[in-house]
């Protein structure tokens, strides 16, 4: 039979965690997975510029691919305006319902 302070002394029997430890813990797990923004080349700009261009010249429906550190967003819908002062679009998910997004969020556009 052991006894308590043996080994590693009394931390052998002691398995509590301070509640800010832990979450301190838990946060940089999280932190862990946090993604870095994809830099995007001119040409690929080029390309998400002309897909945005026809979606709102022909009303066509494109799916954005926006950046987000920790989750996969992508947004659906057709480009109603672009605002090139302000640099963002606006995006028409249905018939009453649309936001604005910034063109800075936006990584890949697939038609």
């Amino acid at each position: 039979m052991r006894k308590k302070l043996e080994g590693n002394g009394l931390w052998e029997s002691s398995r509590m965690m301070l509640p800010e430890h832990a979450i301190r813990i838990i946060q940089d797990e999280h932190e862990q997975l946090r993604k870095v923004k994809p830099e995007i080349d001119p040409q690929e700009w080029e390309l998400i510029d002309l897909a945005l261009y026809h979606s709102m010249e022909d009303h066509a429906p494109v799916n954005l691919e926006l950046f987000d550190p920790f989750n996969e967003r992508i947004a659906k819908g057709i480009v109603m305006q672009v605002d090139r002062q302000l640099k963002r679009i606006k995006l028409r998910w249905s018939d009453e319902d649309w936001d604005w997004i910034e063109m800075s969020e936006i990584i890949a556009v697939t038609t």
